[in-house]
């Protein structure tokens, strides 16, 4: 990764995704921000390098580090909703997979950042493919598996890259705590035991929040500490979202369900089947984070997946996300996972709000990240054309200001 004090992209064609317009303009970047835009008269030639520092209020003398993006595109750093990246190493599957805690189906007290390996093959690859950010977190064996984080896909220490932690307790639905606890002959070994533990979970964090309350006036009614408890209330608190693995219609409606019974925010992870019921959904207004698609049909729960899901929930009026579920699918092929939404129906816009600015909202880091505006973090990528072309390559990459393509 190269710093330099001051970056402009000249000359690119930009879309900021902070609305549906695209424009000839140039970018200033200075200490990891976005510090100017300024748009440019249609077919103008590319300014001089002493014109362009006049543009932007630099000195003639400034170090400038110039990229000429003329006829290429510049849209902000792809964000993936949903992934295991750093916790699920590619090449390493024994020694590096720390996805599921299969002990217990009960384990809010997780935190993917005690998992996470920033040197992880995968992050360079995602960076490298124009991904810049990335939701990682436990996997779907528990009813409850812990709580996942938001972060760049560049940074030597988990602590450089974070973005928001704790971002979302992870719930899993469906078939699979199911298949893990059942063949240990414990409970879950049907959905309605899932239902039921999650219930029991955040009844218990209710009952320990009001202990909490009673023992600010009495110590001795102080309870103890419990890590446990004290993640699922801040769910309960909505200070951070349930994040629900949920492929088919009725488990996806469970989730709906209690989070509605105890007035929980709530982001629906996969829903694979929500096709089915896009008028349903639109109804309670939840934001779905859709896939993995690029992929087989691996079990029961997926037989009805489609590419055809994001572009029919987003028509329906939901916010939408694409994801990869890497390494499901490898994080570099989430612009592929979108073309292919496109290529199934879904408008060409949306599928960029989808891997852009979306995920940036339901992830609550839109303030940070997911489009191009003064004072957000400078996330962008200059492409050789249009990025959700079959064909198209990232060509620049910056990440907090800082050139990771080319290394």
């Amino acid at each position: 990764m190269t710093d330099y004090q001051h970056i402009i992209i000249a000359q690119g064609n930009i879309k900021t995704m902070e609305d549906d317009q695209e424009f000839t303009g140039s970018i200033l970047v200075q200490k990891g921000k976005i510090a100017k835009i300024i748009k440019h008269p249609l077919q103008s030639e590319i300014p001089e390098e002493t014109e362009l520092k006049a543009m932007f209020g630099l000195e003639s003398d400034s170090a400038v580090k110039i990229f000429n993006a003329s006829g290429h595109w510049v849209l902000p750093g792809f964000i993936d909703a949903h992934s295991h990246i750093g916790i699920g190493e590619e090449i390493y599957q024994y020694e590096g997979d720390d996805i599921n805690e299969m002990t217990d189906p009960l384990t809010p007290e997780l935190r993917a950042i005690d998992g996470i390996n920033p040197e992880d093959e995968a992050f360079r690859d995602a960076r490298l493919g124009g991904v810049t950010a990335a939701f990682t977190g436990p996997g779907s064996a528990n009813v409850l598996g812990g709580t996942g984080v938001v972060l760049k896909t560049a940074g030597r220490v988990v602590e450089e890259m974070i973005v928001r932690d704790p971002a979302g307790l992870k719930a899993a639905f469906g078939e699979n705590p199911r298949f893990v606890y059942g063949e240990q002959k414990k409970m879950p070994m049907t959905r309605m035991g899932t239902a039921a533990l999650l219930r029991q979970a955040l009844v218990d964090a209710q009952v320990y929040r009001d202990k909490l309350e009673q023992g600010k006036k009495d110590p001795d009614k102080l309870p103890e500490r419990d890590l446990g408890l004290e993640t699922i209330s801040l769910v309960l608190e909505r200070k951070i979202p349930l994040r629900a693995h949920a492929h088919r219609a009725d488990d996806i409606m469970t989730a709906i369900r209690i989070a509605r019974e105890f007035n929980l925010d709530l982001v629906l992870d996969h829903c694979t089947d929500g096709h089915k019921i896009a008028d349903i959904l639109k109804e309670y207004g939840y934001p779905a984070v859709v896939g993995p698609s690029l992929i087989n049909r691996s079990k029961v729960e997926l037989k009805d997946k489609t590419f055809e899901t994001p572009g029919i929930l987003a028509r329906a009026g939901l916010k939408v996300a694409i994801m990869t579920d890497h390494s499901v699918t490898p994080m570099q092929y989430l612009p592929l996972c979108a073309a292919l939404a496109v290529k199934s129906g879904m408008d060409e816009q949306d599928a960029l709000k989808a891997i852009t600015i979306w995920p940036a909202e339901i992830l609550g880091v839109d303030h940070r990240i997911g489009s191009l505006a003064e004072e957000k973090d400078a996330d962008l990528v200059i492409w050789d054309q249009k990025p959700l072309s079959f064909q198209a390559v990232p060509l620049v990459v910056l990440i907090n200001g800082r050139v990771v393509k080319p290394e």
